[in-house]
């Protein structure tokens, strides 16, 4: 039933043993998907092939982590919402890079510095696309590359405006500027807060200096978040007053391209 290889959409085997209680969970999560009225454990397991006692069981644990629900406590089963919330994170990664990329491209040149967009991955911001800026010798914006959340402008914007709560205990420094101290560490986040950015001067790596503003989706949920980064030589405190604005104006930019309405 289950077989030892896949097959890519190309057509060729990738070679990896799927795991069967996984695959079993995600055929039953597309008969769900495929009875809009719900299924009762029995036909559940009728359908993906299991006795009723390993479906209750299956349905437990996928109910423990939301992905599926029932009516009353003995009626039919159904998707959970915890998919909806899944599915939403999920196609917002996807659209926003390639809405956010025009916006990141007139951002990236009118400033001479990298532009960088991130998203919520597990608890952190995980950059997903860069432009580099025409005035970058070498960039230090990697795609997969998570923040630090005491030691970034865009690890400080994740716990401004998504919900992450703030890192408890010493905080390990990156240099002698990162902050260290949790009470320190929340004016920032409400300064932030309030401001509507973050900013992080060589605080993760020296010389390094960025700024970071969220993308703010419908009901006010944190989508994204831009940021821009380069050399302290250039990022001075005047030129980062100076492009807070445009920051600003292209994250809402992106923002509406998404949907959401005025913030």
């Amino acid at each position: 039933m289950y077989p030892d290889s896949t097959s890519s959409s190309d057509g060729n085997a990738t070679g990896l043993r799927p795991i069967a209680s996984v695959a079993r969970a995600a055929t039953l999560l597309d008969e769900l998907a495929a009875a809009p009225d719900g299924l009762g454990t029995n036909e559940i397991a009728r359908r993906i092939g299991i006795n009723p006692s390993n479906a209750s069981r299956l349905l437990g644990t996928l109910r423990a982590s939301r992905l599926v629900d029932r009516i009353g406590e003995d009626g039919p089963w159904r998707l959970g919402l915890h998919l909806v919330a899944l599915a939403d994170r999920a196609l917002a990664s996807l659209d926003v890079r390639e809405l956010a990329r025009p916006a990141m491209r007139r951002l990236a040149a009118q400033t001479g510095e990298t532009v960088t967009l991130s998203v919520s991955a597990g608890g952190e911001a995980v950059t997903v696309e860069f432009v580099p800026g025409a005035g970058s010798v070498v960039s230090v914006a990697q795609l997969g590359r998570p923040s630090v959340a005491h030691a970034t402008a865009t690890g400080k914007v994740m716990l401004a405006f998504g919900d992450v709560p703030l890192p408890d205990g010493e905080l390990e420094a990156y240099t002698d500027r990162t902050i260290t101290e949790r009470k320190p560490l929340a004016a920032e986040v409400k300064a932030a807060r309030a401001g509507g950015f973050a900013a992080a001067v060589g605080e993760r790596e020296v010389d390094l200096v960025a700024l970071a503003v969220p993308i703010i989706g419908g009901g006010g949920r944190l989508i994204a978040i831009l940021g821009l980064q380069g050399p302290e030589s250039r990022l001075t405190a005047k030129r980062r007053d100076e492009f807070v604005p445009a920051l600003l104006e292209a994250a809402g930019e992106v923002a509406a391209a998404l949907g959401a309405g005025p913030r």
